[in-house]
Parts: C-alpha cells; sequence; structure tokens
C-alpha cells in the first residue's frame, strides 16, 4: 500500500540522454560533416539521417542529461506544474543510475518507488542532434520488474491518476501486474502514452489498458502503427483508437497541431506560437501528454488541458533535452494569458473549413 496519496504515479524506464551535436546546415558546416536528412514528402516527413559510411564524422560536442525517458518526463513536468509526483522506475547499481535519483529529487519527484537492479546497468541512450532535431540510439535493459505494492488488494492511499509509457521489451508480465491493480483500484484513472514495446505488443495484449484509459496519447505515426492503418484522416485514425476503449484520445501533429476526441466531438488545437526558434525537439510529445494529464488532475475541463498542453511543448523545445523547458504552473498560465486570440481549441470540422 502507499503511505500516502499522490497526484501524479509515472511508471516507465528511465536513462540518461547523450546528446552528440552533429554540425549541419544550420551551422554552415554541412559539407564538413556530410551528414544530411531526406525526406519521401514536402510535409518533412518520413526522413532519414544519413551519414558517410565508412567515415570519420566530426562532432561539436557531447552533453549528458541524467533522469530523463517518458515516465520520468511526465513526472518532472507534474511536479513543475505543484502536483504530488512520483516515478516507478529501475535502475542499475551504478553511478548513473545514482546521477538519475539526484535529477529527480531536484526537481521534486518522489523516489521512493525507484529500484536499484545489483548487476544491473542503467539506461543510457545516444541521440544523434542534426539542426533542431534528433535520432536516438536506445537500449532499454532487461530489469526485473515488480509493482512495488500489492496489486491485487484495494488501496487506500492509491494515486489520483497512473501516467504509464515506454518500458523494456521484457515487462509484458509486469504489465499483467499493473493491470491488476487497475483492476483492485478503480478509482484510480490511467493516462497511457504508449512506447515502442507497447504498441509491437499489439492490440490484443494490450487491451485491458486501451479499454481502461482515461486518456490515451500518441503521435499521428504511432497511431498508424497501431492499428497497421496508413491513412492520414485524422478523425479516422481517433475514432478507430476510441473504438479500442479510451475515454479520450489525443492525437499531437508536430507543427501542425493536435486532435482529440472525446467520444462526441473532434477538436482540433494549434501549437502555441513560438517565444523564439526551436532549439532541439526531444521531449515535445511527453511535455504535451503529461500537461494535459496534470491539468485536469488541476481541475482543468479536457479543452482547457488542450489549450494547456502545447504551451509547455513550446517551451520545451527552446532548450536540449527534454525536461529544461518545463514550466511552473504560474509561468505557463502568464504564457496562456498572453496567447493570441486564435489560440483555442476548435471544433475539427470549422478548422477545416478555414483551412479551404
Amino acid at each position: 500500500m502507499f503511505k500516502k496519496q499522490l497526484d501524479f504515479l509515472a511508471i516507465g524506464d528511465i536513462t540518461i540522454d547523450a546528446f552528440i551535436h552533429i554540425p549541419g546546415a544550420a551551422a554552415g558546416m554541412h559539407e564538413e560533416s556530410g551528414a544530411h536528412v531526406t525526406c519521401k514528402d514536402a510535409e518533412k516527413e518520413h526522413c532519414v539521417l544519413s551519414l558517410p559510411f565508412p567515415d570519420k564524422i566530426p562532432f561539436d560536442s557531447v552533453e549528458e542529461i541524467a533522469g530523463v525517458g517518458n515516465s520520468a518526463n511526465a513526472a518532472v513536468s507534474a511536479a513543475r506544474l505543484g502536483l504530488r509526483s512520483a516515478l516507478v522506475t529501475n535502475i542499475g547499481s551504478d553511478e548513473r543510475g545514482r546521477q538519475c535519483v539526484v535529477e529527480l529529487k531536484k526537481n521534486k519527484v518522489e523516489t521512493d518507488f525507484v529500484t536499484i537492479q545489483k548487476n544491473e546497468s542503467t539506461n543510457y541512450h545516444y541521440a544523434l542532434w542534426f539542426n533542431t532535431d534528433r535520432t536516438i540510439l536506445i537500449k532499454h535493459h532487461e530489469y526485473n520488474y515488480h509493482f512495488p505494492k500489492n496489486a491485487t488488494k484495494p488501496d487506500p492511499n492509491a494515486p489520483r491518476w497512473i501516467y504509464l509509457s515506454s518500458l523494456s521489451s521484457n515487462s509484458y508480465d509486469y504489465h499483467v501486474e499493473i493491470a491488476t491493480y487497475l483492476k483492485a483500484n478503480p478509482s484510480v484513472k490511467l493516462a497511457f502514452q504508449p512506447g515502442t514495446f507497447q504498441m509491437k505488443l499489439g492490440i490484443e495484449k494490450m487491451s485491458k489498458f486501451y479499454k481502461r484509459s482515461d486518456v490515451f496519447i500518441v503521435n499521428v505515426e504511432e497511431s498508424q502503427l497501431i492499428l497497421n492503418n496508413e491513412t492520414e484522416n485524422i478523425e479516422e485514425l481517433l475514432h478507430a483508437v476510441y473504438k479500442l476503449g479510451p475515454k479520450i484520445v489525443l492525437i499531437t501533429d508536430g507543427p501542425n497541431g493536435a486532435y482529440m476526441f472525446d467520444g462526441t466531438t473532434t477538436y482540433f488545437m494549434p501549437i502555441y506560437p513560438d517565444v523564439k526558434p526551436p532549439y532541439e525537439r526531444t521531449g515535445c510529445g511527453d511535455a504535451f501528454a503529461s500537461t494535459y494529464v496534470s491539468a485536469l488532475i488541476l481541475g482543468k475541463s479536457p479543452l482547457e488541458a488542450l489549450a494547456w498542453a502545447p504551451i509547455n511543448s513550446m517551451s520545451v523545445v527552446e532548450y536540449v533535452g527534454a525536461q529544461r523547458g518545463l514550466l511552473s504552473r504560474t509561468a505557463l498560465e502568464d504564457l496562456l494569458a498572453q496567447a493570441p486570440m486564435s489560440y483555442k481549441p476548435t471544433v475539427y470540422n470549422n478548422h477545416l473549413e478555414q483551412q479551404k
């Protein structure tokens, strides 16, 4: 049992990201590095980062950022917004693991449920940072996952929300434990932002989480992968995911904005106008998803939460890494008050008419 009720309990793997900055066109050094990006369409989607092979590629710098990952980023986001936030995760018995815990504590995320795995290493990822975006080389260590409390009994101090995201490929039994806890504690609301393994498991194996989700958040490409549907029709994707069980479905589409379906109406939300040009885009989706959920916990309506979420995304991309740009509630509300009149959710069909 939890000793006290938490507002926001994030569950997922934690890592250290090493950002390797490769000089590119933005730095006027394209010819030196030889790196370039090619895209299959005018929307600059389905892109590939290319490097000369075999060759020696110059880089500008390497910066390590500890205590990150989808769920860790979400936990920090919630804490910055004033919620009582904790992270259930696993680290190795090494210095990198200790660095992650230090960062969580620094960000006021409770670490009582961080498990140290003896004779294991902490996750460590390499982000190839080129211009304003990155490709990440990932390795999730296969930890011995266990839910920190008795999953089969009702918990009088159950968290208000559980936020579930990326875990390693050996974690299916762990998901069963989490599902058991959610069944024993129906008052707990669930936000699900699936990671790569969770999507690859397929709809059938993850059906309990789709059906149990109060909020489900993915980007366009992830929704297509889950549904095995290459359509670019946003409403079709939203409605198909909704049929899997979530109460609210959110699909983000990068600089094109985001979309929400609540079972009745589809809404479009534009991005918040950039205060300054994007610097590095890691964590943009995590900021959006966690801010939306945090706003609901703070008593905002789904439409109010939809207006909160892009503000943190805008702020995050102005810094390297997923957490430095995460805002306090005061700072976020100040930016919301300064937003142009056009910055508001609109019914999707009305948005389409305006685009014609």
